[in-house]
């Protein structure tokens, strides 16, 4: 293997992927997978995490199933004590998990959904960061934690404005880690996907009005697929950015700069 490739390799590396049963995250876990990580298939329902899994194992991948709810302190607790029982360590931790219960204008927003985005996007990103990097510093350094953002967090736009001050308070997550945690041998950084076809996201591409508009407004012309976020991910966990820590990555199709 040459030496920039070898960069990349992530064999004997451990990755928990939450919100990976699916979408950006089920995308990012096999590009983890296929470049030699171990993973750690996670979202809030074991029958979706196994069957993931198992898609995996079936193509020579190695992965595991652990449902966890990340709202939930104690199953976060549990997602790393099981993945270290399982796999003996944490090497790689992508919080890529979110909600966005809603699409409405700020003026709308409650308390109590400001708690439940809060408690989903930022507060579990905190703890389950946390918990692994104790783990990531023993193994040697070398750790990566990855917290997937959004542009919402570096530009609002209508009805999402809750959404976008979570994610705004996960990139800022990002560089107080990253500034505490570099002695340590732990990078932390923040990628921010633009438009992405998923799940997650369908309240925007399926109307096609919306869709439309946005993408004549993109350099790109288009939204993106979920694998597109997967390179990205891949070189911000191996040691090919060994020297990228605290940065904040764009994968948006032009939308900050149209």
């Amino acid at each position: 293997m040459t030496k920039i490739k070898k960069q990349f390799d992530l064999t004997g590396k451990v990755a928990i992927i939450t919100g990976s049963s699916k979408g950006i995250g089920e995308s990012i876990a096999r590009g983890l997978a296929e470049f030699g990580a171990k993973v750690v298939i996670s979202s809030r329902k074991q029958d979706a995490v196994d069957a993931v899994a198992e898609n995996f194992r079936k193509e020579g991948l190695e992965a595991t199933g652990i449902a966890c709810h990340v709202g939930d302190e104690a199953q976060l607790k549990q997602l790393v004590e099981k993945t270290v029982a399982t796999y003996g360590g944490v090497d790689i931790l992508i919080n890529n998990a979110a909600i966005n219960p809603t699409f409405a204008p700020i003026l709308e927003a409650t308390g109590e959904l400001f708690d439940k985005v809060m408690n989903v996007n930022v507060k579990a990103c905190l703890l389950l960061s946390n918990l692994c990097q104790p783990i990531m510093k023993e193994r040697g350094g070398g750790g990566s934690i990855i917290h997937i953002a959004s542009v919402e967090g570096l530009h609002p736009s209508f009805g999402l404005g809750v959404y976008s001050i979570s994610k705004a308070a996960v990139i800022m997550l990002a560089k107080n880690q990253a500034k505490e945690w570099g002695k340590d041998g732990v990078r932390v950084n923040a990628l921010c996907p633009g438009l992405i076809q998923t799940k997650f996201s369908a309240a925007l591409w399926q109307n096609e009005k919306i869709l439309k508009q946005m993408e004549q407004h993109l350099p790109a012309g288009r939204m993106a697929q979920p694998e597109e976020m997967a390179g990205l991910a891949l070189y911000l966990a191996s040691d090919a950015a060994s020297y990228t820590t605290g940065g904040v990555f764009v994968a948006d199709g032009g939308h900050l700069i149209a």
